[in-house]
């Protein structure tokens, strides 16, 4: 059986991402989500999902943008003068290293992240990371510990499959992005090599394969069509970002913007959603992980 979990990142940045979100699932092949607890529209976020059952809801786990959840005085090691995440991955990679980050404040924000969004209502499906943090060293243990807490069944693992990329790649997209992200790939292959027999110890679901982060921002329909006719025997993740670049998408210092529609059309668009059928490929989330391995 091949099954595709189709995750679109950043619910809850901002209401444009949100309303894109909500439409991928709603008139496209986007089967899950992952909610930013700290994000500006969070609350509108969560009313996306509420509106929305059928669709997989996860915890994008944040330390690289915005105020944290937890309070500042707990985390002084992870954030700036101004009171905010102060790290990106390339960043925060550094001070792990150099011992300059207490991994124990990023245990107890990212647990406060994920009680805001299930007091919020919300029984999140799976823990990720935004721009792929929960695979820096020593941060996946700490995904695990937090995700067997809180009943949490299934986590991300950002292991990208060499061949997949490859499909992925439709042929239009910038050289320089794609090589550029290639290399982040790669990286986070080596952090991740060890992730899924460590989830899998703990009892942890994970999918089978994972792909999207060379094509992050370069999507193209070309490069989708070609991963559902390579997709393998068992569930993969495709990672995406649709939504609308609204106003106060733009005020952030995200890079995905106008992509984000590019995206969405991609996810909407009714060839790739024949293609799917045809295939005979099956569309879940990451609560429908559990049943499929039974």
């Amino acid at each position: 059986m091949k099954n595709l979990i189709v995750n679109a990142d950043d619910l809850g940045w901002t209401p444009g991402v949100n309303r894109g979100i909500a439409e991928a699932h709603r008139n496209g092949i986007v089967t899950s989500t992952s909610l930013l607890a700290n994000g500006s529209a969070f609350d509108d976020g969560v009313q996306t999902a509420r509106a929305l059952p059928r669709l997989g809801v996860g915890v994008h786990l944040n330390l690289s943008d915005g105020k944290p959840v937890a309070l500042a005085r707990q985390l002084p090691s992870l954030l700036g003068k101004d009171g905010e995440f102060s790290g990106s991955p390339e960043a925060l990679l550094f001070r792990l290293t150099a011992k300059s980050l207490n991994t124990k404040e990023v245990e107890t924000e990212w647990n406060a992240q994920i009680e805001k969004v299930r007091a919020a209502g919300v029984r999140p499906t799976h823990l990720d990371g935004h721009k792929h943090v929960q695979m820096l060293p020593g941060l996946f243990a700490i995904v695990l510990r937090l995700a067997k807490k809180h009943g949490i069944a299934a986590v991300r693992v950002s292991h990208e499959s060499s061949s997949l990329r490859a499909a992925l790649t439709g042929g239009t997209e910038a050289t320089g992005v794609l090589f550029k992200q290639g290399v982040q790939a790669r990286g986070l292959k080596f952090l991740a090599r060890d992730a899924r027999a460590m989830a899998e110890r703990s009892g942890i679901g994970t999918a089978d394969f994972f792909c999207g982060i060379a094509q992050t921002g370069v999507l193209a329909k070309r490069g989708v069509t070609q991963l559902l006719g390579s997709l393998p025997e068992g569930t993969t993740e495709l990672m995406c970002h649709p939504g609308y670049a609204d106003a106060e998408l733009e005020k952030t210092s995200t890079r995905l913007q106008d992509s984000r529609q590019t995206e969405l059309q991609i996810l909407t668009d009714k060839e790739i959603r024949k293609s799917i059928a045809a295939l005979g490929i099956r569309l879940i989330n990451y609560e429908q992980i559990a049943i499929v391995g039974t």
